[in-house]
C-alpha cells in the first residue's frame, strides 16, 4: 500500500461518488494497492479493511481527527480529538483466513466478515436476516457431536457465541471512542466508522480542491494536471498572489 497522489485521491473520489457508501473504502483502497485486485481488497477482513483506511487516512491528512458529536444525554454538541495511533487495535497483521470455536458441544469453524459481505446484506431491512445471512456465509463448518450441521439451524446462543468470538478476534472493525459531556458529566462511547469519516473528510477535500483548480486555472491558463501536480505550499502561494 503507498499514500494516493492528489491527482488519484480525486479519481477515487470521482469513482466514490456513483458507489454505495459501503463500496467507497474498497475503492480508496484499491487504489492505493494497485498491486492487488479489487475483489481481493473486498474479501479482506473489515477489521484489516479499517486498519489500511486509518493508515491511508493518516498519509493523506495527519495524524490527528477532529470531528463532533451530541451529547447522548444532554444533545449538547462537543468537538472531540483522537490520534489515529490511539485507534489501531490488536495490531496491523493480517488475521488467520479461518477461525474455531467450541461452545458447548458444538465446535464450529468460521472466516471474519468482509466488505463483500456486507455488500450482500446492504439492502437487508431485517437485521434478523441480515445476521442469518452473515452467519451462513461466513459459517464454514458446525458440528455436534460426530454431525455436521446446517448454520440455519444453530441455536441462538452458538450463533450468539460465534458473533462475540468474530468481534473478539477482530477488534478493528469494532472501534469506539470514549466520549465526555463537559455540560452534563455524561460519559459514553461512540462507534467510529473510518470509512464513513475518511469519505466525509475527502469530500470535503475534494470540493476545495477543485474550487483552487479553477482559480489557478482561470487566471494563469494551466492544466488541472499541472495545477494537482504542485506541493500544497506551491499552490497556496500563487493563491495567495491570485488573491492578491
Amino acid at each position: 500500500m503507498r499514500p494516493l497522489s492528489s491527482a488519484e485521491l480525486l479519481d477515487a473520489w470521482e469513482q466514490g461518488l456513483s458507489e454505495p457508501a459501503f463500496r467507497r473504502g474498497v475503492a480508496l483502497l484499491t487504489a492505493a494497492c494497485p498491486e492487488v485486485s479489487n475483489e481481493t481488497v473486498a474479501a479482506w477482513s473489515i477489521g484489516e479493511r479499517d486498519s489500511r483506511l486509518l493508515t491511508l487516512r493518516e498519509w493523506t491528512f495527519g495524524s490527528q481527527l477532529l470531528s463532533v458529536a451530541n451529547c447522548s444525554a444532554c444533545g449538547e454538541r462537543l468537538e472531540w480529538a483522537v490520534k489515529a495511533s490511539d485507534l489501531y487495535y490488536g495490531g496491523q497483521d493480517k488475521p488467520p483466513a479461518e477461525f474455531s470455536l467450541e461452545f458447548e458441544r458444538y465446535r464450529v469453524s468460521f472466516r471474519l466478515p468482509n466488505s463483500a459481505d456486507l455488500a450482500i446484506i446492504a439492502e437487508c431491512d431485517d437485521v434478523a436476516a441480515a445476521r442469518s445471512i452473515l452467519l451462513q456465509r461466513c459459517v464454514m463448518t458446525v458440528q455436534s457431536g460426530d454431525q455436521e450441521m446446517n448454520t440455519e439451524n444453530l441455536p441462538d446462543e452458538v450463533a450468539n457465541a460465534i458473533a462475540k468470538q468474530m468481534a473478539a478476534v477482530d477488534p478493528q472493525g469494532d472501534v469506539r471512542i470514549d466520549l465526555l459531556c463537559l455540560c452534563c458529566g455524561y460519559r459514553w462511547q461512540a462507534l467510529f466508522d473510518i470509512e464513513s469519516f475518511f469519505w466525509s473528510e475527502i469530500n470535503a477535500w475534494a470540493g476545495r480542491m477543485l474550487g483552487e483548480v479553477h482559480v489557478l486555472a482561470s487566471a494563469y491558463g494551466w492544466r488541472e494536471q499541472d495545477i494537482l501536480n504542485l506541493s500544497p505550499q506551491r499552490r497556496h502561494f500563487y493563491l495567495g498572489l491570485v488573491g492578491g
